[in-house]
């Protein structure tokens, strides 16, 4: 999806996918990081942010209980003080019930070869939570975006048990080009997980223009579903059976040293 700054455009936008997601019949949907507001700046953020007991995310509670489907929404200002958010990453289930928050624990502090600077800490407060879940597409492993780049957090989700781990982003598109599939792919085949990664895309405002290409990898890391430029979504069906046989047949769980890896 390519959201902006118009809070009922943007909830029009997700009713759409939700829909969609229901016509194809899916039992969850995962939607990306920003998927409520992207402003001209973080200050705008820090503006809508409020608690997910607020009537901003009451109506996508709404619109998973109204649907009947689960759905996990990639990255919500849940509002901390007047100046500060988290980046959360909310799953609902298909009775709008809230079953489990992450806050995004790695802030996007960068500067990019282009010269562009990004200090998400300015108004983000980083979680520092591990979160797995519950669903009926399986164990879901929670992170948002940034989160991508450390793969010792995905590590550690499959090691508590995650079988699908969720990563919706909005990642830029000079880095997106570059390095958003392949460090999906590593995730996948060195956790030897499902990977499902919903994105924000294209041109938001003058200032943010995302890569897009949201897309699912399975355990051996072949790119199983992809979306097309534009808004839209992906169907992919989890294969408990094919992790399985995944597992056994690289039996990397097995193999791990952790004692020799501390030195």
């Amino acid at each position: 999806m390519t959201a902006g700054g118009d809070v009922d455009a943007n909830v029009a936008a997700c009713r759409s996918l939700v829909s969609a997601a229901v016509d194809a019949g899916a039992v969850l949907l995962s939607l990306p990081e920003c998927f409520a507001f992207v402003g001209a700046s973080d200050d705008d953020t820090s503006k809508i942010a409020e608690p997910l007991d607020g009537a901003l995310f009451d109506r996508y509670r709404a619109l998973a209980r109204d649907a009947g489907l689960w759905v996990c929404y990639g990255g919500f200002p849940e509002k901390v003080d007047g100046s500060h958010h988290h980046n959360a990453h909310v799953v609902v289930d298909a009775a709008g019930a809230i079953r489990a928050v992450y806050r995004k624990i790695h802030l996007f502090d960068v500067t990019l070869p282009s010269g562009a600077v990004y200090h998400e800490s300015r108004h983000t407060t980083a979680g520092d939570q591990l979160v797995v879940v519950d669903s009926p597409a399986g164990k879901l492993g929670l992170t948002v975006c940034y989160d991508l780049r450390f793969p010792e957090l995905y590590r550690a989700l499959a090691e508590r048990g995650a079988e699908v781990l969720l990563v919706p982003a909005a990642f830029t598109r000079t880095t997106g080009k570059e390095h958003w599939e392949p460090l999906l792919r590593a995730r996948a085949i060195e956790n030897e997980c499902f990977v499902v990664a919903a994105a924000q895309t294209g041109r938001h405002n003058e200032r943010r223009d995302t890569y897009g290409h949201a897309m699912a990898i399975d355990p051996w890391g072949t790119v199983v579903a992809q979306c097309k430029d534009g808004t839209g979504i992906a169907t992919v069906a989890i294969d408990r059976a094919w992790l399985d046989e995944v597992r056994r047949r690289i039996p990397v769980w097995q193999h791990r040293r952790p004692e020799a890896y501390r030195g």
